[in-house]
């Protein structure tokens, strides 16, 4: 699969979020990452439904909610109707997450399940078969701009070895500390979703980063 690249909307300038996905829109990333915070599963509170209702008429890039929340199968329809066109859920926050997968996909989204970065790949191994795409963090959830963990590129490579065995056709995303820096060796790893927060939106000129992670990533004549 090739190499997407999905900035994240919570390093952006919230007083001008309309500029930031414009400028999206016009820039090589083919995705947009929203993170869905409610301050109880992870420590940290962003934004929820109503900015995602906001963000659906600017833009025709995929919106990719990843909801770092308690019982997220409340809010399944919600977001659905927000317009998210992936719903990532933690596995961690599931107690039933093959019926909250089954659900989202029932409601028209691509399903994703998202794992935090002590938690092992075989918890998700049952699941995998059902979703479009795993999560996995790189950092501890819950706020930007931390250091990307080291042991993600073995969670990365055990993740992508189980799905290539099971001949799966499921992304794997990776979220925390992606930069220009690293963002070769996560996808030589195995990821094919880059998601990227400072790196990107705190830029000076993001369009220019986005295009720059994609040709690191994809040419070979890079060592």
């Amino acid at each position: 699969m090739s190499v997407i690249i999905a900035p994240s909307l919570l390093s952006a300038n919230f007083a001008r979020l309309g500029d930031s996905v414009e400028m999206l829109n016009s820039s090589s990333a083919d995705w947009i990452h929203c993170d869905i915070m409610d301050g109880v599963f992870v420590p940290n509170i962003s934004f929820g439904i109503p900015i995602l209702q906001a963000i659906r008429p600017l833009t025709r890039k995929v919106l990719d909610v990843h909801l770092m929340i308690q019982q997220p199968e409340r809010y399944i329809t919600a977001f659905r109707d927000a317009g998210a066109d992936i719903l990532t859920v933690h596995q961690e926050a599931c107690v039933h997450l093959d019926r909250t997968v089954h659900a989202i996909r029932e409601a028209g989204m691509r399903a994703g399940v998202s794992l935090n970065p002590a938690t092992p790949v075989d918890t998700i191994r049952h699941i995998l078969p059902y979703v479009d795409l795993v999560l996995i963090m790189s950092v501890n959830p819950g706020f930007g701009g931390q250091k990307f963990i080291p042991y993600s590129f073995d969670k990365i490579m055990q993740v992508r070895h189980l799905i290539d065995q099971m001949g799966l056709q499921v992304r794997v995303e990776v979220d925390g500390g992606i930069s220009l820096e690293n963002c070769r060796e996560v996808y030589l790893a195995g990821a094919d979703v880059l998601v990227s927060g400072n790196a990107v939106m705190g830029a000076a000129d993001p369009s220019h980063v986005i295009q720059e992670m994609i040709l690191r990533c994809t040419d070979s004549q890079i060592v």
